[in-house]
């Protein structure tokens, strides 16, 4: 498995997801997902870091938003992947209003 560490001990995992909103998904519905991922790190205590946002349209043929989040070990990422509040955010937020979606877990 190809990983680069840059000669660090590594001992985090990084989740990494991007997301395409629908054509008619409703305007500032990205401020909202801002605020309410805001209020979901304090309900996962195993986030160690967490940092999302919209695509500021500097290059063509990217994603409209975007969220990176760390972890301590690969059941933090299950605990957070599986938490009720998380699966809600996703339910009201992403899942209705998403069309096309990217993710990846890796070692850091």
């Amino acid at each position: 498995m190809a990983q680069a560490n840059y000669g660090y001990a590594m001992s985090s995992y990084r989740h990494i997801v991007l997301f395409n909103w629908k054509s008619d998904t409703p305007a500032g519905h990205a401020e909202k997902t801002i605020a309410a991922l805001g209020q979901l790190r304090p309900k996962i205590p195993q986030i160690q870091s967490y940092e999302f946002g919209a695509n500021l349209g500097i290059n063509p043929g990217t994603y409209d938003f975007a969220v990176t989040a760390t972890f301590n070990s690969v059941d933090d990422y299950v605990t957070y992947r599986d938490h009720p509040d998380h699966k809600a955010f996703i339910a009201e937020f992403t899942a209705p209003y998403v069309e096309t979606r990217a993710s990846i877990q890796f070692e850091i």
